[in-house]
């Protein structure tokens, strides 16, 4: 199974951005996606940016993984 994590965009330095989420700071590589700000949420995946999200489902995606963090990361 492959998963991808949304995060936020903090700084951009060429085609590497440093993102954020929770606190946990990761380099991915831009090559794969356009037109990124800072501040842009991202999806990353193996560390590359793999899709630019809009900020409501880069929250909900996020609010389902906290969610299944704190239920000890079992999915019923």
């Amino acid at each position: 199974m492959c998963l991808a994590v949304p995060m936020q965009v903090k700084q951009i330095d060429g085609d590497t951005a440093l993102c954020e989420i929770d606190g946990v700071t990761r380099e991915a590589s831009l090559m794969m996606v356009e037109g990124i700000a800072v501040g842009d949420y991202v999806l990353i995946h193996a560390g590359f940016a793999i899709e630019k999200l809009d900020v409501e489902d880069a929250e909900e995606t996020l609010a389902l993984f906290r969610q299944v963090l704190a239920d000890g990361g079992l999915v019923e």
